[in-house]
């Protein structure tokens, strides 16, 4: 499929979680336009069946394609692990990129000790995407994971800083900080908004990855390599589109993103 290099970069998550993907990329390259879908609607996609979260990330997907992005970008750990082919069948042709892998490969650079905790989703975390991306990169790095379904929710709430939500991160983070893991992934794109509460429990001799820089690195090269890199020079706000609830989103999104946005358009999946 042929792009030209002001289409936008497409992205999606379930909720607000890929906020942290556009605001990476805003950093990055500034004169890309983006086009961002949250899926409100139906979030979280964690707790879902692997048919169900195939059939999310084909409707998400295809909302995006109506829009003729030169790339997609799914900013959903969830939907990388279960259903990434599933967005390429439908990018046609374009480049599709996942956090996922970009998670993974910063934290193999980044661990010393070669003991590595993952935290993500439920489907996530019991696809073993993590493990496996990790080990094709370094067989010997052991891999600990844990499953904090209610971070999702938390983070939808804009509860980054609530007593509640640090009683639910100590329980979860509880184990995984006894395997003497010195690299910690946030295997979802939400948990980024929860970062502070997180990195404070972990302590400061853990690595807190994220892989949001990561994949906006990634877009960089990619699209220089397609020869598709907007060099405008004109900085632009997003598009944002949403399943459900535009006013609560455009909220967060300011919030969030540290800029006021213009209005968030509602579409149907």
């Amino acid at each position: 499929m042929t792009t030209s290099a002001s289409a936008p970069i497409g992205i999606f998550d379930s909720g607000i979680g890929g906020l942290t993907v556009v605001k990476a990329i805003q950093s990055l390259l500034p004169s890309e336009r983006i086009l961002y879908f949250g899926d409100t609607a139906r979030v979280p996609y964690g707790s879902k069946s692997q048919v169900t979260i195939r059939k999310y990330a084909q409707d998400d997907a295809g909302i995006l394609m109506k829009y003729q992005p030169k790339m997609i970008i799914v900013a959903c750990n969830t939907v990388s692990a279960l259903a990434f082919d599933v967005v390429e069948q439908i990018g046609k042709g374009l480049p599709v990129l996942g956090v996922l892998e970009a998670g993974a490969e910063l934290a193999v650079q980044h661990s010393r000790n070669a003991r590595i905790g993952v935290i993500g989703t439920s489907a996530t975390i019991a696809s073993n995407a993590y493990s496996f991306a990790i080990n094709a990169i370094d067989p010997d790095v052991e891999v600990f994971s844990s499953a904090c379904p209610l971070f999702v929710p938390l983070a939808e709430e804009g509860y980054a800083d609530h007593p509640a939500a640090s009683m639910v991160a100590q329980e979860y983070l509880e184990k995984l900080l006894e395997q003497d893991i010195d690299t910690l992934v946030l295997g979802c794109t939400h948990y980024p908004i929860l970062k502070h509460m997180i990195k404070k429990i972990a302590g400061p001799d853990i690595i807190i990855i994220d892989s949001a820089e990561s994949i906006a690195l990634k877009a960089r090269e990619v699209l220089a390599e397609y020869d598709r890199l907007n060099d405008s020079g004109d900085a632009a706000f997003p598009h944002l589109l949403v399943s459900d609830l535009p006013q609560k989103f455009k909220a967060l999104c300011e919030l969030f993103l540290g800029q006021e946005i213009p209005d968030v358009e509602l579409v149907e999946v």
